[in-house]
């Protein structure tokens, strides 16, 4: 078996089993249970494993379409590039969607801006439109509001107005929600029949709208201009090496800021007992730390890099103190400590740092109009 075989073994093997993961994990979310035992819960069987296609299969082709857009526009700049590398990622107790997503590796060095942004854009772009295909045959597809009792049949006693009784009595934390974006905001008030909108807290039971809405949500990440990240290198070949070396930390900055805001509040540490103050000491100098690997590579100097952390902290602490209310969002944490620390948050210079023309520049502003329509300052909702 020659190199070249083994390789399209691996892409294609890789894209199987997520196909395979993506559907368990579809499964799962559609209809609230497991594969595996847990607690004596009746399990996923067959049945449910190939209704779980309803949203592994326009899922992956949102992702696929994303990858093939990088793919074809790397080969058309007759840049060398990978075939998509997919993830698979199935946990088996639930909060899984089934991947990590899907890459491609760059081969060759790309030494204009104008490579960097046909080849950053394409991708968001193409599964932006598919996404925007499969939001609309989920919103004028929707079953009738009964089906709801399919999934949970205890909400029968409460008939249509299970939502104002559903969630009381739940966990902290038991049901979870799709947050709001303007386009997801649109599709639910403008394209759906409102006799049949579930409660926000079901509908990641609809396996088109949850596809739909995780590609959003996606689209919406790889958007943002920081870094190498598909929106630095667009917001990149907008303006520039000089000002994005510029722009890009204080976006990164602020994007953290707000991703911690609220965590810790001045009023966590007025306790009455000296073990709550040193839990409570604890957690937050754990919190610093991670925030100081976030912002370790903003600056070369570790100085600076802790000067920075410090006044976000700071800044965050004020902000509390003043508006205890106002809190930003803690999932988004985790994803900028990856960007921080390993993604970075600056650009490589190129070569050839020619102006992009026109067309590509209004193309580019575009691409951040659709980043402001996909991004949700809370994406995810918990009762």
């Amino acid at each position: 078996m020659n190199k070249s075989t083994r390789t399209y073994l691996l892409h294609g093997g890789l894209f199987l089993i997520t196909l395979v993961t993506t559907t368990m994990a579809g499964a799962e979310w559609m209809f609230g249970r497991l594969f595996i035992p847990i607690d004596g819960m009746v399990t996923l069987g067959w049945d449910e494993f190939v209704a779980g296609f309803n949203f592994s299969v326009p899922f992956l082709a949102i992702l696929t379409v994303h990858e093939f857009g990088h793919y074809f526009t790397a080969r058309a700049n007759h840049v060398r590039v990978t075939l998509p590398y997919y993830i698979p990622l199935w946990i088996g107790i639930g909060q899984s969607i089934g991947t990590l997503g899907a890459f491609i590796r760059i081969q060759d060095f790309i030494n204009s801006r104008r490579k960097y942004f046909d080849i950053g854009i394409a991708g968001p772009l193409a599964g932006f439109a598919l996404a925007l295909v499969v939001l609309w045959y989920g919103f004028t597809h929707l079953p009738p509001p009964e089906f709801i009792f399919t999934i949970h049949p205890e909400y029968k006693k409460w008939g249509l107005d299970y939502g104002k009784h559903a969630y009381q009595h739940l966990p902290e934390g038991a049901a979870m929600g799709l947050g709001d974006n303007i386009l997801f905001n649109f599709f639910k008030n403008h394209v759906a029949d409102p006799a049949r909108l579930p409660h926000a807290y079901e509908m990641i039971h609809y396996p088109y709208l949850l596809a739909g809405y995780l590609a959003l949500f996606f689209t919406s990440l790889n958007l943002i201009p920081i870094g190498q990240l598909d929106g630095g290198h667009i917001m990149y070949a907008l303006i520039g090496y000089k000002r994005f070396r510029l722009v890009s930390p204080v976006l990164f900055t602020l994007f953290a800021f707000y991703a911690g805001l609220g965590l810790f509040k001045p009023s966590d540490f007025a306790v009455q007992t000296d073990e709550a103050f040193f839990s409570a000491l604890g957690k937050f100098g754990l919190y610093m730390g991670v925030l100081y690997l976030a912002f370790s590579r903003i600056s070369e100097n570790r100085m600076t890099s802790l000067i920075v952390t410090l006044s976000v902290v700071a800044a965050q602490l004020v902000l509390s103190w003043a508006r205890p209310d106002i809190e930003g969002y803690q999932g988004f944490l985790a994803f900028a400590f990856v960007l921080g620390r390993f993604l970075g948050i600056y650009h490589p210079e190129t070569e050839l740092e020619e102006p992009l023309d026109s067309k590509r520049q209004v193309l580019g502003w575009i691409a951040l109009i659709v980043f402001v329509l996909c991004f949700s300052p809370r994406p995810f909702m918990f009762s």
